[in-house]
């Protein structure tokens, strides 16, 4: 684990994730009402030959890269300090969207409706990423240091595995299970899709995230050697 001088700040390497990681979220987040479709060469079960996910999926998968590398290299108390500071950060970023949305538009601006339709996420939305990012991130973090408790620094790939995709699971679950089918079905905020179509989301998002949680796994290792040397070279600095 890193240690920082309180002289100088934190280092480069937390710095760095941390504003990957909040960046990827709050991309996510504003990603997140548009639904994409992906052709792939095999069929699955609800999504066929095609992927659908909504667009928040990509941008969200890489806020697991960012938070595994933070947990691998300043713990997991610095880690839950930046899942649950982050959390905080969208409702940062929909109170300065939200007020945007509501201020009164110059001739020149764009069409506001267009304005909104784009950036003003529904409700089912954002009621389901806040609840899925608060249990996943918190379950990833937990799940990634537990594992690193038993193995020491050896077996990153594990627990980089083993973490992202049960975290990416549950995030799943929550994000569609919520947005896209009981606050519609129940509470009748948002549209009603048809369940083959919210099967479909699931099957698909988490596909996805999956396939990038193994891609993603070297660069976990590059990252966090890189990460590791960097500091310690700062370190040694300091210390002569």
């Amino acid at each position: 684990m890193m240690t920082t001088d309180p002289g100088r700040g934190l280092p480069l390497g937390a710095t760095v994730l941390a504003a990957l990681f909040v960046t990827a979220l709050v991309t996510a987040q504003l990603t997140a009402a548009k639904v994409l479709a992906f052709d792939v060469p095999f069929s699955l079960p609800y999504s066929g030959s095609s992927l659908v996910l909504p667009g928040a999926a990509l941008a969200y998968a890489l806020t697991f890269f960012a938070s595994d590398c933070y947990t691998e290299l300043y713990g997991k108390r610095a880690a839950r300090r930046l899942v649950n500071v982050a959390f905080l950060m969208n409702f940062v970023m929909l109170g300065l969207v939200y007020s945007t949305i509501a201020a009164p538009a110059a001739q020149s601006s764009i069409d506001p409706g267009q304005f909104a339709a784009v950036l003003g996420a529904s409700t089912n939305i954002v009621a389901g990423s806040l609840v899925a990012y608060l249990l996943s991130q918190n379950w990833d973090v937990f799940v990634f240091h537990a594992i690193r408790q038993r193995t020491g620094r050896g077996k990153l790939w594990l627990r980089n595995l083993a973490s992202t995709a049960t975290s990416q699971a549950l995030d799943t679950v929550v994000f569609v299970g919520i947005a896209f089918y009981i606050l519609p079905q129940v509470a009748g905020i948002g549209p009603q899709l048809p369940t083959t179509v919210v099967l479909g989301l699931l099957v698909g998002q988490y596909a996805l995230k999956l396939l990038i949680a193994v891609v993603d796994t070297p660069f976990v290792y590059l990252v966090t050697n890189a990460v590791r040397s960097a500091e310690s070279g700062r370190a040694d600095h300091i210390m002569g």
